[in-house]
């Protein structure tokens, strides 16, 4: 049988995970393969739910009880299109996002949130979609880009692979781990040093550990609600003003809570470092830099709370000449070379392609939530906190640097997977569970999302609070 690439090694560099070995997957017969494609997305996902589930086997020390399998990590991947909402099935990209054609290849667009459409539109003097079409044919791929982001859109021209690997920003990222560590200083015995262990039930291990989430979209949302799934006290915060959009919301949404605080007024700020300095641990998706002026980035956070595990990710990374650019899935597909692996010949000549899935967005959640585990079980050895960071640039690398399927290689068909369903303040919901078994079963949320931003900006006092 085919082999799960092993994308643990970076966890090892961590010495409560130096004697770790991945988790051992459950993969039926014909089912290492099930998207196709001209590169192993199916091992990314595998891998970085196997990485998971080996950072928690090495946090709890539950051995030979956490797996992976085709057919959960599957959907799950595809979490989104599984989603139906009071019946509904979300909308996926707005359809001002997508690909467009330039004076000299082509564009990605990313127009979903109204704020970011609406800079597409300053930047190119447009009036519609339609302006938007004309406007880019007179441009090269390049100046729109620059054109998009000086305006603070979101955009990025489709590049080759060659292109991209002779880059700045490739040659920031291909040394770096996929998971980037650093230690905290130890407390040393510290009165401040957390009291959480992980509780003796496999099936939610972290209840109790408390998880303050400054993400949204997709990738850090993905994170924590596994965190979630798994007991943690999980609230997500997010600024007024800029909703996240609904159908995304209730896709991450199981299993936390969420409220909304405006970090650039003085009593909320307060609000939320008073919630910092009673958390086990802080997930941050925003792009580098934007939470330093308010005292929330990492080597703040860290040295207010040494015994603090703080988790990052990115779309481009925390060097590089986009490290402070604005990126989704979709851009870094089409930046790194994936879109031209994916591209195709139509009638209308070469057209670049994508994932079957959001796989960098969802791979990297799973990173995230492994980082979050292995730091954890460090602080367990040491009482410190520290540091994780990831991408969705690096982990696109990971993907290249995995063996390309064959070219004769059969997928398989995946069966159709076991939905839940829960009533909620949206409506009925129909979803898929997380990808983790436990004990050869898989293992389940426990509650559906709540309405956004109604919870209180305090910590859980007791399992079930809203």
């Amino acid at each position: 049988m085919e082999s799960v690439p092993d994308l643990t090694g970076s966890l090892r560099s961590l010495e409560a995970l130096g004697p770790a070995i991945p988790v051992t997957p459950m993969i039926p017969v014909g089912l290492r393969r099930w998207w196709g494609g001209g590169l192993d997305v199916e091992g990314l996902a595998l891998g970085s739910v196997q990485a998971a589930a080996t950072a928690l086997e090495a946090l709890t020390g539950f051995t030979g009880t956490y797996s992976v399998s085709s057919g959960p990590v599957a959907a799950s991947f595809d979490s989104l299109g599984h989603l139906r909402i009071a019946g509904a099935k979300p909308q996926g990209f707005a359809p001002a996002s997508g690909f467009r054609r330039t004076s000299d290849g082509w564009i990605r667009l990313h127009a979903n949130y109204p704020h970011h459409a609406a800079r597409l539109m300053d930047a190119l003097e447009a009036k519609d979609a339609q302006d938007v079409d004309g406007t880019l044919l007179t441009m090269t791929s390049l100046d729109a880009e620059n054109a998009i982001n000086a305006k603070n859109g979101v955009a990025t021209a489709v590049r080759r692979r060659s292109d991209w690997v002779s880059s700045p920003m490739y040659r920031a990222l291909r040394d770096e781990p996929w998971i980037r560590f650093l230690a905290a200083s130890a407390p040393h015995g510290s009165s401040t040093t957390s009291p959480w262990a992980p509780s003796k039930d496999p099936e939610r291990p972290l209840t109790g550990l408390r998880v303050l989430d400054l993400t949204r979209v997709i990738a850090g949302p993905t994170a924590t609600r596994l965190l979630g799934a798994l007991g943690a006290d999980v609230l997500r915060i997010d600024p007024p003003g800029l909703p996240e959009l609904e159908e995304a919301f209730v896709d991450g949404g199981f299993d936390k809570r969420s409220a909304v605080a405006d970090v650039g007024d003085a009593a909320g700020l307060a609000i939320v470092k008073g919630l910092v300095s009673a958390a086990d641990v802080v997930v941050t998706g925003y792009r580098n830099g934007g939470l330093e002026r308010f005292g929330l980035g990492v080597e703040a956070l860290l040295a207010g709370k040494p015994d603090l595990v703080v988790v990052t990710l990115s779309a481009w990374g925390r060097s590089g000449p986009w490290k402070q650019r604005r990126g989704f899935d979709s851009l870094v597909q089409a930046a790194c070379g994936i879109a031209e692996v994916y591209g195709h010949l139509d009638d209308d000549g070469w057209k670049p392609g994508a994932l079957p899935v959001q796989a960098l967005d969802h791979a990297t959640g799973y990173g995230v939530a492994a980082g979050v585990m292995a730091l954890l079980a460090e602080r367990l050895r040491t009482g410190a906190g520290g540091m994780a960071a990831l991408s969705l640039a690096r982990t696109a690398e990971e993907l290249f640097r995995l063996p390309a399927p064959p070219a004769d290689g059969h997928a398989g068909a995946l069966p159709q997977p076991a939905y839940g369903e829960t009533a909620s303040p949206y409506g009925p919901l129909r979803f898929v569970e997380p990808p983790l078994l436990v004990d050869g079963m898989q293992l389940q949320y426990r509650r559906p999302p709540v309405r956004y931003g109604t919870s209180g900006l305090a910590w859980s006092r007791q399992d079930g609070l809203p």
